[in-house]
């Protein structure tokens, strides 16, 4: 993998970038690595497994979708 090295970055914005990382847990690189992903890598279609999901026509009534109720069988131990 590549290195990036950025130069006069103004403080603030270091500073910003510093404590946006620890409000997530990360350290400071891996915060910058992940802005210039979300930025530069172009998702494939923008929506969330969510969003995907309440897309779905509905399909019938709940009951189309009961199982019956299983009785089970007779076993000999």
């Amino acid at each position: 993998m590549g290195q990036l090295i950025v130069r006069n970055v103004d403080d603030d914005l270091i500073r910003a970038l510093k404590v946006r990382a620890g409000e997530k847990g990360r350290s400071a690189e891996a915060e910058h690595r992940e802005i210039l992903r979300d930025a530069l890598v172009p998702r494939r279609n923008g929506k969330t497994l969510k969003d995907a999901l309440l897309d779905i026509p509905t399909g019938g009534e709940d009951a189309d979708f009961d199982r019956p109720r299983d009785l089970g069988r007779r076993t000999k131990l």
